[in-house]
């Protein structure tokens, strides 16, 4: 089933469809966002009337509400951590919400108090004290200024993400450090290592009164997430910030609780900042390091919000996406406003962010709408803030370090097999600041790139009298000497298979192995390069042509060349791991492209054969596609030819023997998807059951398909699989045929089938269920956010069909879900359990697996 659907596109979808598939997780409908406030009505492509400007308004109103009572108490608790006036994390938020809400190019992104910078800020504040930091951030914000008009944006995103997630991790260790001492009744020291040092005796002495706040903040922060029922669902609309602070604040004051609260002084002494004073070079590092790390969380954040409201709206109800050179001007524009005021630096927010957007803001109107919320309770609800225990705001902010250690990030990388460059920074960070911190992780990043780029591993294996050598990685000069003692063990005569498996081959290393050739033919023995992107010939091979990506040599051969190869007739034959250039992995496959030149194969025997580079290039020119019964007739002939000799002993082992495939394979019909190539399998490994969108039918459910049940019976209680997978695919036309469904609609085959699909519609669009994503990002789009819900839901209909619940219930069989990208070629695997934002994660599966 591809995207070419006979039910309307998803541009005209209907804006009265009930199930509301691309709206927020709590079905609150997605809206058009212009780049200025206050967009006007307007229609969206393919017809479908967006809110007009009323709705918008109460859109961004409502959100702007639920973004405010998650900053305050945020606000105040980074201010609380960083040592700076409280009044400071006040002054931050209103000004980012106001200022870089209206500047900055990410239209639905809330800036405030930078998260990231809290360790930065409390080193300048004790090196420099709170005035000469406000002016730091002054010039900070300058600094933003000049990039933005360089439009260097983009080129801070260019650090590698394991960089940046450590550097956040290690802020985040770092502070939920200094705040346990808060969380305790203490005082935090001045390092994390101090700190390390203190908890002990901090243990051993807690205050009471501190450490019972600090505990129902923290009991009602993780549970409000998870209250069961519909008062739950009533209750979960309150922030989990708002109600721990809210709920701490109330114990304390019921329960006549002595302890430190905040104590928000006089605005007319609020300080202000001051003509920098210290060490040039100092304050320079200073302001370069709140300019890099303020940048790139921004920046960080303005992706990861675009990509949310990717995932969660219609592409006509999507605001534009950021513009992050326009975005840095709007942050520098608010570091500088915020620390002339004596605020905290400011950054944008990825949990404020995904607030707002998840709650249906629709402008950035919201943003600046929170900005005043704020401004207005700086000035009026002074009384009420004086009430909250400062123990209450450690435990909410020590929460968040903690969850800026994600588990998410952790197996990314760990994937990417960049653990030591994450870890390293991690540690840098805690140990010797944040500057120190990503200055090595840089270095470390550098210096593993250098490694792997020079790392090359070269064997020699002899099967059956014929030498095999693998060179596995880039051959570079720094290789030569190995690859030369190991050309050398081989003994002159013999025959030789050399297997080049990388992409990269300087003049040294080429020379070397030339070299060689040349000296391994004339004493009469064979060769056979095989590589990525080469051909494989049977006699005297050249290393040109695994030299270069589409097998051609670099220089002609001389006229004794081509007396020897006229008395040594040559067969081009296929190698097993090479192919053809155009799709090497399916080395008979014709669909697309023509592997055999013109005028037939090469018969072994021949007087005279081609120059292998002449037969690449014709190669090169694809014959004209053949149709309909011709192609089929073409096609089977390629198998009898090229296929069969090599099948047919195994074919015949299955024909005696029967079928015991290990799994049951249930995925879509799409043409793209072809399962035995992304799961590597063959002859009698999988069973197979194809259809429109990979639909598993409840058992006793209208319309039923029994084939599908039949089916799923046969493999379980019959042919006794191990596990049954379920694949999803991305771009798939049953997903987007189900988001553009209307009521009322004329039933067809493809209607009535499609109906078994409307469960996983109804899930994604609900609230009680986890999500599905892929790790490391978000959805691109509705369709690929049904498609990976479809995939979980698909595992739960399995659940309910007798012989599955019977055999899970055994132990006896396991069930998978799996999701494979087309345009990526990459195949995702569902993990176990859900992650720490309650979503079922799809982790790619790597080379190494």
């Amino acid at each position: 089933m591809t995207a070419t659907s006979p039910l309307p596109a998803a541009e005209e979808l209907d804006s009265t469809t009930d199930s509301n598939p691309c709206g927020t997780p709590d079905g609150t409908a997605g809206s058009n966002a212009g780049d200025k406030a206050g967009s006007t009505t307007g229609s969206k492509a393919g017809g479908a009337p967006r809110r007009g400007h009323r709705a918008d308004f109460h859109a961004d109103l409502s959100a702007s509400l639920t973004v405010f009572l998650i900053a305050l108490p945020l606000s105040l608790g980074i201010a609380l951590a960083t040592g700076a006036p409280l009044q400071a994390g006040l002054v931050a938020a209103a000004v980012g919400g106001i200022v870089a809400g209206r500047l900055g190019g990410a239209p639905l992104q809330v800036s405030g108090p930078a998260t990231g910078l809290t360790v930065v800020t409390a080193e300048l504040i004790q090196r420099y004290g709170w005035r000469t930091t406000c002016a730091i951030t002054v010039l900070a914000g300058c600094c933003q200024l000049g990039l933005a008009a360089l439009r260097t944006a983009r080129s801070a995103l260019m650090v590698s993400p394991a960089i940046v997630h450590g550097m956040l991790a290690g802020v985040g260790v770092t502070i939920a450090l200094a705040q346990l001492h808060i969380v305790l009744g203490g005082t935090p020291q001045s390092s994390a290592v101090a700190n390390v040092v203190g908890l002990p005796n901090q243990l051993a002495h807690p205050h009471p009164a501190a450490l019972g706040v600090s505990a129902v903040t923290l009991v009602v922060l993780l549970g409000w997430p998870r209250l069961p029922g519909r008062v739950g669902l009533a209750l979960r609309k309150v922030p989990a910030a708002l109600a721990a602070v809210a709920t701490a604040t109330a114990f304390a004051a019921l329960a006549g609780l002595t302890l430190p609260r905040v104590d928000l002084p006089s605005w007319s002494s609020h300080a202000l900042p001051e003509l920098p004073e210290g060490p040039v070079l100092g304050i320079i590092a200073a302001v370069l390091t709140v300019t890099l790390v303020g940048s790139v969380e921004s920046l960080l954040s303005a992706v990861a919000t675009d990509k949310l409201i990717a995932s969660q709206r219609r592409t006509g109800s999507r605001p534009p996406r950021a513009d992050l050179d326009r975005e840095l001007h709007g942050q520098g524009t608010a570091n500088i406003l915020s620390g002339a005021l004596g605020g905290l630096p400011i950054a944008g927010g990825a949990v404020r962010s995904m607030a707002n957007v998840k709650s249906g803001a629709a402008t950035r109107r919201s943003v600046m709408l929170h900005g005043l919320w704020v401004l207005l309770a700086a000035a009026l609800l002074v009384p009420v803030l004086d009430l909250i225990p400062l123990a209450a705001l450690a435990a909410l902010v020590m929460a968040v370090g903690v969850q800026m250690v994600s588990a998410t990030h952790l197996r990314t990388v760990t994937r990417h097999r960049e653990i030591l460059v994450y870890a390293t920074t991690i540690a840098a960070v805690v140990l010797g600041g944040v500057l120190a911190g990503v200055a090595i992780g840089i270095a470390v990043a550098v210096a593993m790139a250098l490694h792997r780029l020079a790392r090359t591993r070269i064997t020699v294996d002899v099967q059956g009298g014929v030498h095999r050598v693998c060179a596995r990685g880039q051959l570079t000069f720094l290789a030569v000497p190995r690859l030369s003692r190991v050309l050398n063990q081989i003994p002159p005569g013999g025959r030789v298979v050399v297997e080049l498996d990388g992409s990269f081959m300087d003049h040294a290393a080429y020379e070397t192995l030339q070299d060689w050739q040349d000296s391994h033919l004339v004493h009469g023995g064979s060769l056979e390069v095989t590589g990525r992107s080469t051909t494989r010939t049977a006699g005297a091979n050249r290393p040109d042509l695994a030299g270069r990506p589409d097998g051609r040599t670099d220089r002609a051969p001389d006229h004794a060349e081509k007396a020897d190869r006229a008395d040594r007739p040559e067969r081009v034959e296929r190698s097993p791991r090479g192919g053809h250039h155009c799709c090497r992995p399916w080395t008979p496959w014709t669909n697309h492209c023509d592997h055999r030149p013109e005028g037939g194969h090469t018969i072994p025997g021949a007087a005279a054969a081609p120059d292998a580079a002449e037969v690449v290039e014709a190669a090169e020119t694809p014959a004209p596609r053949r149709r309909g019964a011709g192609r089929l007739a073409s096609g089977i002939s390629a198998f009898q030819r090229d296929t069969a000799p090599h099948v047919r002993d195994e074919l015949a082992r299955l024909a005696r023997e029967g079928q015991r495939p290990s799994q049951l394979f249930l995925t879509c019909a799409d043409s793209r998807l072809v399962t035995s190539m992304i799961t590597a399998s063959g002859p009698g490994d999988l069973f197979t059951v194809r259809n429109v969108g990979n639909l598993v039918p409840l058992p006793g459910a209208e319309a039923t398909d029994d084939s599908v049940a039949a089916a799923i019976e046969y493999a379980v209680d019959v042919l006794k699989v191990d596990s049954i997978t379920v694949c999803g695919h991305s771009g798939c036309g049953a997903m987007q045929a189900l988001l553009n469904s209307t009521p009322g609609a004329p039933m067809t085959p493809l209607r009535r089938w499609l109906r078994h699909g409307l469960p996983s519609l109804e899930r994604m669009a609900s609230r009680h269920h986890a999500w599905a994503r892929i790790a490391g990002r978000l959805p691109a789009d509705a369709v690929e956010q049904l498609c990976l819900t479809n995939v979980v839901q698909q595992l739960e209909h399995l659940r309910a069909h007798e012989s599955v619940a019977r055999r899970l219930a055994e132990g006896t069989l396991e069930l998978h879900g799996m999701y494979f990208h087309v345009g990526e070629a990459q195949a995702y695997l569902l993990s176990e359990g859900e992650d720490f934002f309650d979503c079922r994660v799809f982790d790619s599966v790597g080379l190494n697996v």
